[in-house]
């Protein structure tokens, strides 16, 4: 408890820099309509999406890690952030996301939900977690290679741009109707997953050693992808493509409150939220001509941990 406390310090902390981090610093101290238009307009909806994304980025790790037993399970793995990419990529594309500003946030979710689908057929037909891993990793490899076919045949250079910049990930430009779009998503898949959070340590130990404590490991598997594909799918749609928090956040976590997968969840959550926060501040204060994309800094800090976890892993089985 005492750690979930000082986690929660953490992000209440560097939401108040976030909100005040940028080319105007502490905006609210001018006093006046434009000072506090800066505040509600541009920072504090930025803020809340670092918040709403880490915490749905973070948890969705720390369940497919678990669910998967898999160090190295994210939640691009199974193919759900790689197809709301492609979805809202189509939305740039049509023109959708000019002519409507819900567009892309809907789209995204609507990419997602049918990676779910997919995924949920094959828990219903009972397929393990090394068959879904692998269905994961092929929807991943379509979707990149649609995405791919997509910026091929973007009409012009800036609509090729406007989509890389989208598929580079960032929360900056938002507003509160993406808030009140990804919320709610992001919200319902968090409570299914600390919902049957106790039934995830049983399924951490496998799936026989599961049915044998009586779970009902068919219906969890559909819960859990149901869960981690709200959460994801909402974050991608709002915020593109922001890798490595999903990986890194549970591992730092585990290394405090030991290797119960259900103990894991809430501080993942605390955790992916501070990355998120912690990354999209140190892009608006490097000394770069242009602000740089969330999703490019998370990558070029995130990739040395994954060599880390790799290594560790390879030992770990040299070692059996």
């Amino acid at each position: 408890m005492v750690t979930h406390a000082k986690l929660a310090l953490l992000v209440v902390v560097l939401f108040l820099v976030s909100v005040a981090t940028g080319p105007v610093w502490w905006p609210w101290r001018l006093g006046n309509e434009v000072g506090w238009a800066i505040v509600l307009d541009l920072r504090l909806p930025r803020a809340v999406l670092g918040v709403l994304v880490g915490a749905a980025l973070g948890l969705s790790g720390a369940v497919l890690q678990a669910w998967l037993r898999n160090p190295l399970a994210e939640p691009g793995v199974i193919g759900v952030s790689a197809c709301a990419s492609f979805a809202a990529v189509c939305a740039f594309y049509s023109g959708l996301a000019a002519a409507f500003a819900l567009a892309l946030p809907l789209a995204g979710i609507t990419g997602a939900a049918l990676a779910v689908a997919g995924l949920m057929m094959a828990v219903r037909a009972g397929t393990g977690t090394v068959s879904l891993l692998l269905m994961g990793v092929a929807i991943n490899a379509i979707a990149a290679a649609l995405i791919s076919l997509v910026l091929a045949l973007a009409p012009n250079p800036f609509a090729f741009q406007e989509i890389w910049l989208w598929l580079a990930g960032s929360i900056a430009d938002r507003d509160m109707r993406h808030i009140l779009v990804s919320a709610s998503f992001i919200v319902a898949g968090a409570g299914l997953v600390l919902m049957n959070r106790r039934w995830l340590d049983a399924l951490s130990l496998g799936e026989d050693a599961a049915r044998s404590l009586g779970v009902d490991t068919r219906r969890l598997g559909l819960w859990l992808t149901l869960a981690v594909g709200l959460m994801v799918g909402a974050a991608t749609a709002v915020a593109g493509m922001i890798g490595f928090v999903g990986l890194v956040a549970p591992h730092l976590v585990r290394a405090h409150v030991g290797f119960k997968p259900g103990a894991t969840l809430v501080p993942s959550m605390l955790v992916g939220a501070i990355l998120v926060l912690a990354a999209d501040i140190a892009v608006r204060v490097l000394p770069t001509s242009y602000e740089l994309q969330l999703g490019v800094f998370t990558s070029l800090v995130g990739a040395p941990f994954l060599v880390r976890v790799i290594r560790r892993t390879r030992a770990s089985w040299l070692a059996a």
